[in-house]
């Protein structure tokens, strides 16, 4: 079976099991690791692997091809993206600095950059300027560096911002979950319509379920598709974004889902949906 998810310590962890051959009865795995904004495109391609990690952004696009899958994904609280500025010039708190300015964001159809944009809308008068298609992790080096003036960030970035001299501006998880009382939906995990979609969602809880009660047995696999980070940042990694939703959805996850989906419909920002077609 064809699958796609990022090289971050979350999915890594998560699929560790599956990927190696622990779980019976689970097909053996043909992965392809790739960064959030390709496995958003591979899953708009007709051609695309069967099961694939993309944003809950992304969902509007392929949800007559793919199922959401009630497990594996990245959903929770304190888990946000994080807009950053250079240095300690610009007040965190203090987002209509961002009007007319140039914005790198690791993808238009990233839940990530749909969270700005929804953000931006009550809190930047006039709008931001210019925005830049970077993978994640040239972003902080693009703020660094001044090619933009400030940056969208996810992943790992929560923890390591301040080695690049950054400051954090805003904080859209704790903004969402302020403003919604819900959970931030961040990656979702989604099969082809025409698998075994009770199936599939077992064998990723049992990979889950896995990698919690033998935490040890990931970590090699986890850091050497993670070379960039050290193992606790790995660790802080995991325990943040692996929790209660990753195992299952819940009526709060689909809550969340279906009130993301539904405000950013509302300002034309992504076809509506039927909340049906999530379950």
């Amino acid at each position: 079976m064809k699958i796609a998810f990022s090289p971050c310590p979350n999915d890594t962890f998560i699929f560790h099991a599956w990927v190696h051959g622990l779980i019976p009865g689970a097909p053996k795995l043909d992965v392809t690791y790739a960064d959030i904004d390709i496995t958003n495109s591979l899953a708009a391609d007709c051609n695309g692997p069967e099961v694939l990690k993309v944003s809950y952004a992304a969902l509007p696009w392929v949800l007559s091809e793919y199922a959401l899958l009630p497990c594996g994904g990245a959903l929770g609280r304190g888990c946000g993206p994080l807009v950053l500025v250079p240095g300690r010039a610009v007040a965190a708190g203090k987002p209509a600095v961002l009007a007319g300015k140039r914005v790198a964001v690791p993808g238009e159809r990233s839940t990530a950059y749909l969270l700005f944009r929804l953000w931006a809308d009550q809190n930047v008068p006039g709008g931001v300027g210019d925005i830049v298609i970077l993978p994640f992790y040239e972003i902080m080096p693009a703020v660094r560096g001044g090619l933009v003036d400030a940056g969208l960030v996810i992943h790992e970035a929560r923890f390591t911002y301040p080695y690049y001299g950054l400051t954090m501006l805003a904080d859209l998880g704790s903004w969402w979950e302020s403003d919604t009382n819900l959970p931030i939906p961040l990656g979702a995990i989604i099969a082809r319509r025409s698998l075994d979609l009770t199936a599939v969602a077992e064998w990723i809880r049992a990979s889950v379920r896995y990698a919690r009660v033998h935490p040890e047995t990931s970590q090699e696999y986890v850091l050497s598709h993670a070379q960039e980070l050290s193992p606790d940042v790995a660790k802080a990694h995991i325990n943040l974004y692996v929790n209660e939703f990753t195992e299952n959805l819940g009526d709060t996850g689909y809550n969340a889902v279906n009130t993301l989906l539904g405000r950013a419909a509302r300002a034309g920002l992504v076809p509506g949906i039927d909340s049906a077609a999530l379950t």
